[in-house]
């Protein structure tokens, strides 16, 4: 259902958009981890890496739970489990999971939270925005073979708003506010049953259409999120003959002819311009083309000098 995303911000912005309070109370910036392998797009597909927020007791024993850190991970999860040597084998797609039995499933596991941002313009001082914040779950992949971890998530997805419901039948799990983020990620003090209350619809959000540009992964552009009149539709283009024929349409093609007008019989004899009725009582230029080739069969022969 969740195919694109984006989050186009710098780290060092996209910190201060996911600033928190520790359990002391305290205000602070979560911690970038593998920072590097973090790449700023306008377009994410599934099988890009996005920034995912999680608890730093995931990646450190002993860590506090309510800390966080932010890690690049692969969109799609690739589960612990998987033998394969490429994840791109796996047999079935990991990119969303369903609320409704991603607990019945052996490939989800673990809390964990993608950050994405949304089309409006952002500053170098942060100015009390935030990130659509979505609730997903995050695994750690090994190579069979031996190589460094592959951390990938899926996001969640529940059934959608009512606003939603006309475009898709689900949506994202959405976290709505800073008290719902950190009990989904503190899973030191917050059981996975309390957190699974946090998974449900909600209204409060906004949305717009964008620019079929966004059907490409590889369109990087601001324009893949711009919000355009759904309602306009492209020029038509064409060339050549084409060109030619839609003119003649333009100009010579009947206009819609008023049904309670009495008609009269259409006669198969061409009429010219000269007289009252030329071709603005045909139909079409599939009418001209067949009138054109009977023209041409039915021409008379010329007549023959006749001789003494």
């Amino acid at each position: 259902m969740c195919g694109r995303t984006s989050c186009h911000l710098s780290k060092e912005v996209l910190a201060r958009a996911c600033a928190y309070r520790d359990r002391q109370g305290q205000r602070r910036l979560p911690e970038w981890r593998d920072p590097d392998r973090y790449c700023p797009s306008y377009n994410k597909s599934p099988q890009s890496s996005s920034p995912v927020l999680l608890s730093r007791l995931h990646v450190e024993k002993g860590a506090d739970s309510s800390e966080r850190v932010i890690a690049p991970m692969r969109w799609g999860l690739v589960p612990s489990w998987f033998k394969e040597a490429d994840p791109s084998k796996l047999q079935f797609n990991t990119s969303n999971c369903r609320s409704d039995t991603m607990m019945e499933k052996r490939s989800f596991k673990s809390e964990s939270m993608g950050a994405a941002d949304g089309p409006e313009d952002w500053e170098k001082v942060w100015d009390n925005w935030r990130p659509l914040t979505m609730a997903g779950l995050f695994d750690c992949w090994e190579p069979p073979e031996g190589g460094d971890c592959l951390y990938s998530y899926t996001i969640i997805t529940v059934d959608s708003c009512k606003g939603l419901n006309d475009i898709h039948h689900r949506m994202p799990a959405i976290l709505d506010g800073e008290e719902a983020v950190s009990k989904w990620l503190d899973f030191g003090e917050v059981s996975a049953q309390e957190a699974l209350k946090l998974i449900h619809p909600t209204e409060n959000i906004t949305f717009h259409p964008v620019s079929s540009v966004v059907n490409n992964s590889r369109n990087n552009t601001p324009e893949c999120l711009l919000p355009v009149d759904s309602l306009v539709k492209k020029e038509l283009k064409a060339s050549g003959s084409s060109q030619k024929m839609l003119q003649w349409l333009a100009t010579k093609s009947p206009k819609k002819e008023d049904t309670k007008a009495p008609q009269k019989a259409e006669s198969h004899v061409p009429q010219w311009s000269s007289q009252k009725s030329p071709f603005s009582r045909r139909r079409g230029a599939d009418l001209l083309e067949r009138w054109l080739k009977r023209e041409k069969e039915e021409e008379p022969v010329a007549k023959q000098p006749h001789t003494q």
